[in-house]
């Protein structure tokens, strides 16, 4: 790092967000290497550092001895004032180079809130924010994960869109860009080229047209050679696809400032609300001696004393209870505990908690989504009061006092008895603890309830949905925390802000909020995330001198036959399906779990050719 940015960070909150020189970061010859990627993420350090997903990468894309990834994050507010006053460019970790140097800008796209932040960052490097007014020497903008479902909005940021799983999209577009750089092909040739690769989206290469009432008339290519259907990519053998077994540790305190393991992809619940649920389907597992290797290797080279065991509905994997028996007994002595995301209702299992609590005891968390019977089968939950009933008066029984319960408001279909649940539920919990003899259970009982507002998602039945209002939600919540004024052990924590309005808008954007997108950030919008900088009205205003009503993506209520701005791309799950689960959910039907008999959503006929979960019953048949 230069003497004047050495300087700067004396007079910045955690100068440690920006040094490098992290244990277990890699260094390489920049000198020795055919291609650099600039691994961006776009918040602050603490928050990326804690991304299962850069790890993974970071250390795939390292193992290539022609490519040196390195780390970038959005500097804080307090940083970034200080680089603009010093014409200091927004710099990697690694080698404290400027992101103009590298062939690739990568981001990972988690929360839509965040797009204003990639529109900074490139800004802060010097380069174009608009992918059709860079030139051929600027690097390549790539953008990928969830949020890349609906990639429209950042139709003219990123030059090429990476859809589905990376570890091998990535190796295979940069053996074809090598190639490329090589043999003196052009950056246009080369996006075109890129395009044949499956999991590709190059947006440049398409067109779109709009009827007179706002919807999408047509989507096609602009050349015969361009897919007119994207497919995303799957890695089919999971068990031994590549993940590090070495993460880098932070000098100071992230997120989640621990290991993180893990063990599956995919879910067969089918809950309505869950993107990933649906677009992260087939289910395939690592093996259990796999994963306890894994684990040795990174406790090893990591030096944490935590481990967490990561995936979309942990206590679905196969051989749970072996899994963690096998963490618990080699770690015991080491002080090393293991401990899990929010657990399933049904799911769960006092042994294995009890278990996993052995070296560190905390709090259970649930998610139970909705408050009433009907509004749990309307998401197609699949869980029952008496599910929840049974899990917390086990855990009361065995020496609980803390649980935490996370819940929706807005969901479609909802009433306000749905909302007044939530609180039922709540003080019901509290009356099973006290259920229990006082020679049992023990003091210090405390219930968190927290609701979320619901935001439709592409790829889920409620992607045609209206959102909930926010005049209307507000209501709601004013509703459960009179339901609640009585409860004094009970604490509720609410969420009423138009960033869920946003958010909605860009989930479910086409091409034209990308002008606003733009706007936005000219007028000084960033970390849209941060209650603490958050400003809705230069939002409001950019919708007004763009033209476009953001009610319109939100409000609406769209009939099946309109084309919807992520169409192009297939996810291995139907649209029939998409369509039939909405229908269900209309009359509260539930839908059970893949793993009682095939639902057709159509996964095992696009992406698998065969039962797309077989894979996740090895460990119980070896």
């Amino acid at each position: 790092m230069n003497k004047c940015s050495d300087d700067i960070l004396y007079k910045v909150e955690k100068p440690a967000r920006y040094v490098g020189k992290e244990y277990n970061s890699v260094i390489k010859d920049k000198e020795k290497v055919d291609m650099r990627f600039a691994f961006c993420f776009p918040d602050v350090y603490e928050v990326g550092m804690s991304h299962l997903g850069i790890k993974i990468l970071y250390h795939v894309l390292n193992l290539r001895e022609d490519t040196y990834c390195e780390r970038v994050y959005a500097p804080w507010p307090d940083m970034e004032k200080l680089m603009r006053e010093n014409n200091i460019p927004l710099y990697a970790l690694e080698t404290k180079d400027p992101l103009c140097e590298f062939d690739f800008i990568g981001f990972t796209l988690q929360y839509e809130m965040s797009y204003t932040n990639i529109l900074n960052m490139l800004d802060l490097s010097g380069i174009a924010v608009r992918a059709s007014e860079r030139k051929e020497e600027d690097p390549i903008v790539l953008c990928g994960g969830p949020c890349a479902y609906n990639p429209e909005p950042l139709y003219d940021i990123a030059d090429l869109f990476s859809l589905g799983e990376g570890e091998e999209h990535l190796n295979e577009v940069l053996d074809l860009y090598k190639k490329c750089k090589n043999d003196g092909i052009s950056k246009k040739e080369f996006l075109r080229m890129a395009s044949h690769i499956e999991g590709t989206y190059v947006p440049s290469l398409y067109n779109v047209t709009y009827k007179e009432d706002g919807t999408i008339d047509e989507f096609k290519p602009l050349y015969d050679d361009v897919p007119a259907k994207v497919k995303k990519r799957i890695i089919k053998n999971f068990n031994d696809v590549v993940y590090p077994d070495k993460i880098v540790v932070p000098y100071n305190e992230i997120v989640h400032d621990r290991i993180m393991l893990e063990t599956f992809r995919g879910c067969t619940r089918g809950c309505r609300f869950c993107q990933a649920g649906m677009i992260y389907r087939p289910v395939r597992e690592k093996k259990t001696d796999k994963l306890i290797e894994l684990a040795d290797k990174l406790i090893k080279n990591t030096g944490y004393e935590e481990l967490s065991l990561t995936s979309l509905s942990i206590c679905d994997y196969s051989d749970i209870q072996n899994l963690i028996k096998g963490l618990v007994e080699k770690y015991k002595e080491k002080k090393v505990s293991v401990s899990l995301p929010s657990l399933r209702i049904d799911s769960f299992s006092v042994d294995l908690i009890k278990e996993i609590q052995k070296v560190r005891k905390s709090g259970l968390t649930f998610a139970p989504e909705a408050g009433t019977q009907r509004m749990r089968d309307v998401i197609n939950k699949g869980v029952t009061e008496q599910n929840l009933m049974d899990s917390v008066s086990s855990a009361f029984k065995n020496g609980w006092t803390t649980i935490k319960l996370y819940f929706m408001i807005g969901l479609p279909y909802e009433t306000p008895e749905d909302v007044r649940g939530i609180g039922n539920l709540g003080k019901k919990v509290v009356a099973e603890y006290y259920k229990v003899p006082k020679e049992v259970r023990k003091k210090g009982l405390k219930v968190t309830l927290s609701t979320s507002i619901f935001v439709p998602k592409p790829f889920t039945p409620f992607q045609w949905a209206p959102m909930d209002n926010i005049e209307n939600v507000r209501g709601k919540i004013g509703e459960l925390r009179e339901e609640l004024s009585d409860a004094r052990v009970i604490t509720y924590n609410w969420h009423e802000t138009p960033v869920s309005f946003l958010e909605a808008v860009f989930a479910r954007g086409d091409r034209r909020v990308c002008d606003v997108l733009i706007k936005a950030f000219e007028k000084g919008a960033k970390f849209d995330g941060w209650s603490e900088y958050f400003n809705n009205d230069i939002w409001m205003e950019a919708f007004k001198e763009c033209g476009v009503n953001p009610d319109f993506y939100v409000y609406r209520d769209r009939s099946y036959d309109e084309v919807l701005p992520w169409d192009f791309i297939d996810v291995g799950v139907s649209k029939s399906f998409l369509m039939s689960e909405n229908e269900k959910a209309k009359k509260a039907v539930v839908t059970p779990d893949c793993r009682q008999g095939c639902k057709n959503c159509g996964i095992n006929k696009s992406f698998k050719e065969e039962e797309c979960f077989e894979g996740a019953l090895f460990n119980k048949v070896q």
